[in-house]
């Protein structure tokens, strides 16, 4: 999946959009983003010595999850964060890194969904975290 099809099922756009491409197989999926250094979050962390902050790395994940889902995501459903456990940071990511996320398929109940997901760059382990993400209807 390409950024343009991406866009078709997450409601993330431009500045928070962080899905360049994704493959997905069966209740897996790896998702890459490129940090390109012009990012907001990146403006004042840290000055002389960006790093992407370990949240956006964990929105990282959970956009790339969420795309597991994309069969069963439509215009009326958005999915969001309901929690992350065992959140876990091992290695800085920098202007210029492509983050690879991988993340499975745990379980579903009713409308809330668990996902184990990892992150890395250069096969350099960077965070890991369980997610729940909730399925919500869209108010419109």
């Amino acid at each position: 999946m390409n950024r343009d099809e991406i866009m078709k099922i997450l409601p993330h756009r431009d500045g928070m959009l962080l899905v360049d491409e994704l493959y997905k197989d069966g209740d897996e999926s790896v998702s890459n983003y490129t940090v390109k250094g012009t990012e907001f979050f990146l403006q004042g962390h840290f000055p002389g010595m960006p790093i992407v902050p370990g949240v956006i790395l964990c929105e990282m994940m959970g956009q790339g999850a969420s795309l597991l889902l994309s069969d069963i995501l439509n215009d009326s459903v958005v999915p969001m964060f309901a929690g992350m456990e065992n959140v876990r940071f091992k290695h800085v990511v920098r202007p210029g890194d492509t983050v690879h996320t991988r993340s499975k398929l745990i379980s579903m109940r009713s409308n809330l969904v668990f996902i184990e997901s990892k992150a890395s760059v250069d096969g350099h382990f960077c965070c890991s975290a369980h997610l729940t993400v909730a399925l919500v209807k869209k108010d419109m």
